[in-house]
C-alpha cells in the first residue's frame, strides 16, 4: 500500500481540496460499489482506508482529508473537533496542531483516540480507536515548513484554546511577527507546535444501504494480527 501523504494543499481553505480541482469525477458521476462484503476485505485495514480514500478524492469531495478527532480529558470530559489528516500508512495516521490547545492537553493526560472520516456523499464512513504518541521536533519540521509562510505565522500568533481580549489581540500579534520574520526569511517552527500519530488498533469500515440494513465491519488487531468482524448495523 502506498501511503497516503497531503492529498490536499496545506492549510487549504475551507470547501476546496486537490482532489475537486485535478479533473477529479463528480460525486454524481462516480461509479462506486453500493456493497461491502467479506470478498471485498483485504486482509490489513490500511489497505481498504488508502482505497476508499482514492474514491473520495477521485469524486471530488470537498476536504477528503477532513476528519473529527474525538479525545478525553484527565476528568473525562470528552471533546471533538474537525482537524485534517497529513499522513496515513501503515505505521498510522498523521496530524499535527498546536501543543498548548485542548486537544494536545487531552492527549496528554489520556494518550488515546479516536477519528472518524464522515463521507456522507458516498455513503461511508471509517472509524479509527489507538493510542497517540507526538512526533519529534525533527519529525514534524518538514511539514511545517511546507505550509504556506501565513499559516506558519499564524501557528506563532495563536496559542490556540487560550483567551483572547478582541480579534485585534491575535492581529497584533501577527504583524508583529510578520515584522520579526519578514518575507524571505524562514520561519522557525514553534516549540509549542508539532505533529501526532495515532496508531491503529481497531478501524470501522461502514457502507450505507437500503432500509437501513449497512454493511459494517470492523478489524481488531490481536496479537499483532488483524481480526476481522461483521457487525449488526
Amino acid at each position: 500500500m502506498d501511503p497516503i501523504r497531503h492529498p490536499n494543499p496545506p492549510d487549504a481553505p475551507s470547501g476546496t481540496s486537490s482532489g475537486a480541482r485535478s479533473g477529479a469525477v463528480s460525486g454524481a458521476s462516480a461509479r462506486l460499489p453500493d456493497t461491502l462484503d467479506e470478498s471485498m476485505l483485504p486482509a490489513e485495514p490500511m489497505d481498504l482506508f488508502a482505497l476508499w480514500m482514492g474514491d473520495v478524492v477521485r469524486a471530488g469531495l470537498p476536504e477528503p482529508t477532513a476528519m473529527v478527532l474525538s479525545t478525553v480529558s484527565a476528568d473525562l470530559r470528552p471533546r471533538a473537533r474537525m482537524v485534517l489528516l497529513k499522513g496515513a500508512d501503515a505505521a498510522g495516521f498523521t496530524f499535527y496542531t498546536n501543543r498548548t490547545s485542548r486537544k494536545a492537553s487531552d492527549l496528554a493526560e489520556v494518550p488515546r483516540a479516536c477519528l472518524l472520516f464522515p463521507w456522507y456523499p458516498l455513503q461511508r464512513q471509517v472509524i479509527v480507536e489507538g493510542p497517540v504518541a507526538p512526533l519529534s521536533t525533527a519529525d514534524s519540521e518538514p511539514y511545517f515548513h511546507s505550509r504556506p509562510r501565513g499559516s506558519q505565522l499564524g501557528a506563532w500568533a495563536s496559542r490556540q484554546s487560550t483567551e483572547l481580549s478582541s480579534r485585534a489581540e491575535l492581529e497584533e500579534r501577527y504583524a508583529e511577527l510578520e515584522q520579526r520574520w519578514p518575507e524571505g526569511t524562514e520561519v522557525p517552527m514553534p516549540d509549542f507546535w508539532g505533529g501526532y500519530q495515532l496508531v491503529p488498533e481497531r478501524m470501522e469500515f461502514w457502507q450505507g444501504r437500503l432500509s437501513r440494513l449497512h454493511d459494517r465491519f470492523r478489524y481488531a488487531r490481536d496479537a499483532g494480527t488483524w481480526r476481522v468482524r461483521r457487525l449488526a448495523p
